[in-house]
């Protein structure tokens, strides 16, 4: 109902159309119908991220092959000036034929040096609220969880976290809650693998 949030999100949703790459989710169109937003983008049949590994650590050959893939997809965002903010498994798709979809773009941003404050809370879905940083409390990099401004380097931090995961079936960073999540992000070194 917010008319800033609304034109912002219709921005960065429009920024993020444009990419086109094939471990990125197409988005088709956005609009709005009777006061309702929305974007009509690609259908990805398959698992996340998070489906996958919820049975512990991938192969070495599979991580390998979808660790590439999502950066190779972030690389395609950045390049045109994009950050996500918000990488996480939840928002990497695996098609039944073993490609990787990155989702969630329309919540991305382009990339800007302006202060953000923060909202975080510990549930591993939660994102903040408009107006403050995107991010998921477990993924988010060092400068999102002090509020500092964010560029394509944020994106590598979750990239990192997301390997990190991929590899050992553990979050790098998971906590009682998600202040001390924030804080260990902020402060400590993940376990070595």
């Amino acid at each position: 109902s917010d008319p800033e949030r609304l034109k912002r999100f219709e921005k960065e949703s429009r920024a993020a159309s444009a990419l086109n790459h094939p471990a990125i989710v197409t988005i088709y169109d956005i609009g709005e119908t009777d006061g309702v937003s929305w974007i009509a983008m690609e259908l990805v049949d398959g698992k996340t991220l998070r489906e996958l590994l919820a049975s512990g650590a991938l192969p070495v050959k599979r991580l390998l092959q979808l660790a590439t893939s999502v950066a190779e997809g972030l690389a395609k965002a950045h390049e045109a000036g994009i950050v996500h903010r918000d990488l996480k498994p939840e928002n990497v798709m695996v098609t039944k034929d073993g490609l990787v979809k990155i989702l969630d773009f329309g919540l991305a941003k382009p990339a800007t040096a302006r202060r953000e404050s923060i909202h975080a809370t510990h549930a591993p879905e939660t994102v903040t609220n408009p107006g403050m940083v995107i991010g998921t409390v477990g993924y988010m990099s060092p400068e999102q969880a002090t509020g500092s401004p964010v560029d394509f380097r944020s994106d590598q931090f979750s990239f990192g976290s997301l390997l990190y995961e991929m590899v050992t079936g553990q979050r790098a960073f998971q906590r009682k809650t998600g202040v001390d999540t924030l804080a260990a992000i902020i402060n400590d070194e993940p376990e070595p693998v």
